[in-house]
Parts: C-alpha cells; structure tokens; sequence
C-alpha cells in the first residue's frame, strides 16, 4: 500500500510588484501556517520517506518550515517539473518513485495539485472531497491511502482513499 501526501504551499506575498512568480516569497500569514502544518503531520505520524518539492522559492520555503516541526531529517528532492505541473505530470512524477517509498509528499502549486487530489479520490472521506470540489486553500493537505498499489506505477486516479484534508486555518 502506499500514501500521498499533497501540500499545496503556503500563502505566498505579493509585495514585490513584477517580481518573478519562481522567486515570490512567503507572507507572513504563511509562515504560521507552514508551522502548523508541520505540527500536525509529526503529531499525527504523517511523515514522509521522502519528498518531492517544486522548485519555486515559495515551495521551497513551505518545505523548510513544515520540515523544522518534524524533528526528523527526510530526504527532499527540489524538481522544476513540478512548478506549475499540471495533475497528470504530477501523477506522472509520482509514478516513477522507488518501490522502497511507501510514503510520498509532494509540495507544489494549484491548479494542479487540487486537480490531482480530486481526481485520485475514489473512496474515503466524502466531506473532505467535498471540500477539495469547493477550494485547495494555500496550506492545504490531502492524505490518500492507495490500498490496489503495490507500486508507485500502479498508482491511478480513482483508486485513492482520502483519509483527510486539512487547512490552516483548522488547525
């Protein structure tokens, strides 16, 4: 069995008018977030084999953040295919994993990782899709278990089971 952890970052600033979209910051609103976020995947025993981060500072400032509340040092690829990556590059990302990680993050951007999430759901916590159908907020996380694979390959839309969703403002 393996699990996908989708983290879309956290609420990015855009104060700096025409600056680049890979090199936007976070805002202060976000590193609260990022820290919450992190709290809660170490208290409820979430944490990854590895993972996979966009590129994009405000990515990677999600990453760093949410890791420092671990308490654990977990192995994180950066990836320029997963800046803006629509939800079957992801899923193709996703795909090509080694079969000795079971538990997958990826932290990326929206419209694909809501795109993804809603379209891996087939079983699990309708509430939760309900609320993935209506808005992936900044700081968003889905869990999804996906009982049918024995291998990251076998991991397809439709077959996953949600286990939750949470935003910051929840938590």
């Amino acid at each position: 069995m393996r699990e996908l952890i989708l983290l879309r970052h956290v609420k990015s600033s855009w104060n700096v008018p025409d600056s680049d979209d890979h090199e936007r910051d976070l805002a202060p609103r976000g590193l609260k977030a990022a820290g919450r976020i992190g709290r809660f995947m170490r208290k409820n025993e979430m944490l990854p084999d590895i993972v996979l981060c966009s590129t994009a500072k405000r990515a990677q400032r999600t990453l760093d953040l949410v890791s420092e509340e671990w308490k654990a040092a977990i192995e994180a690829q950066h990836l320029k295919g997963l800046y803006l990556a629509s939800p079957g590059q992801i899923l193709a990302i996703v795909q090509r994993q080694a079969d000795s990680i079971n538990r997958l993050l990826v932290v990326g951007h929206n419209p694909g990782i809501a795109s993804l999430a809603a379209q891996l759901y087939g079983s699990g916590d309708q509430a939760a899709a309900d609320a993935i159908a209506v808005k992936y907020p900044t700081g968003g996380l889905a869990h999804f278990r996906c009982h049918d694979a024995s291998s990251w390959p076998e991991v397809v839309l439709g077959r996953g089971e949600l286990i939750r969703f949470v935003q910051p403002r929840q938590l």
